[in-house]
């Protein structure tokens, strides 16, 4: 059997773990939270280093991307690091594959109608992939970048702005503290709802889910959320706040959807080659086998 550990940066109350079957091969998937203490998730990587087959990076990015440029978090370093015999990812691979897919099929299918819908996005760089797709697609973006990740009130309305600024405040970004960034530890468990117009008048709020739950207002007005991990907790929470309906990108396993990072470990294990010999097309030819489609929960439905 195969093994995929998670370790996160994140609350230990999400924890989860189960075996399934994925692509004839059995597994066996966790995730571990740490609290967002650094120590032990270093520990933890040392202790099943070369006896699990991969390990998932939760709770942080080891890279941003800005028009396909990577731009490593130093904070992310320090874990990556400690991988020495397995290996590990952080999603990024099927942010910029599956994600994107994700977005062009809720449009080609009839999921929902993106074209001139006004999309939020709380963090472009983190989803650029995503991004690019909403945009393919024809929905207004609005990017939260500088608003939520740095607290500057500068709305983005194009990919190129983004770009443009990204790029100048990239080098700077990912030498902060990460705890800065991005809620770490029993931070992901607060809510404090910030700028909240921008909730207001979006129809869609799309992105990585801690960062669109970190700032979600008391009450919302039937927006659709696009996202990734999300759990049954996440969702009670959520048509309390008056999410209409709730589309994830990454498949429901065991109950829940896990992250872009577990799903990429699993991916790399069935691949069985170094990391730096796997490319785009390699996660798109195993995505168009897995043919995995958005998951959609109307909230309406869900029992209170």
């Amino acid at each position: 059997m195969k093994h995929i550990v998670s370790v996160s940066l994140g609350a230990a109350k999400r924890d989860h773990a189960f075996e399934t079957d994925f692509m004839g091969e059995q597994f066996r998937i966790e995730r571990i939270g740490t609290d967002g203490d650094w120590d032990k998730a270093i520990q933890l990587i040392r202790d099943l280093d070369g006896k699990v087959d991969a390990f998932g990076m939760g709770g942080i990015d080891l890279y941003i991307y800005i028009a396909g440029k990577p731009y490593i978090i130093k904070d992310a370093k320090r874990l990556v690091a400690e991988a020495r015999k397995t290996p590990m990812v952080d999603g990024s691979g099927l942010k910029n594959t599956l994600e994107r897919k994700c977005i062009l099929d809720i449009q080609n299918e009839g999921i929902m109608d993106l074209r001139g819908k006004k999309v939020l996005m709380v963090c472009g760089v983190d989803r650029f992939g995503m991004a690019e797709a909403f945009s393919e697609v024809g929905a207004k973006l609005t990017l939260g970048d500088f608003i939520y990740t740095l607290g500057l009130p500068m709305p983005l309305n194009s990919l190129n702005t983004l770009k443009f600024f990204g790029r100048m405040a990239a080098p700077f970004v990912v030498n902060m503290p990460f705890d800065k960034l991005y809620p770490t530890g029993s931070q992901q468990e607060v809510i404090i709802p910030k700028h909240s117009k921008y909730y207001y008048n979006a129809e869609v709020l799309a992105g990585d889910f801690l960062y669109i739950r970190r700032y979600l207002p008391e009450k919302l007005n039937g927006q659709v959320i696009i996202t990734n991990t999300t759990t049954a907790e996440d969702m009670k929470m959520l048509k309390e706040r008056g999410i209409s309906k709730v589309i994830t990108t990454t498949p429901d396993m065991g109950g829940r959807s896990f992250g872009t990072n577990v799903i990429e470990a699993l991916m790399i294990t069935l691949m069985g080659r170094p990391l730096n010999q796997i490319a785009a097309e390699d996660y798109y030819a195993m995505l168009k086998e897995l043919n995995f489609k958005p998951g959609v929960v109307d909230l309406s439905k869900l029992d209170a």
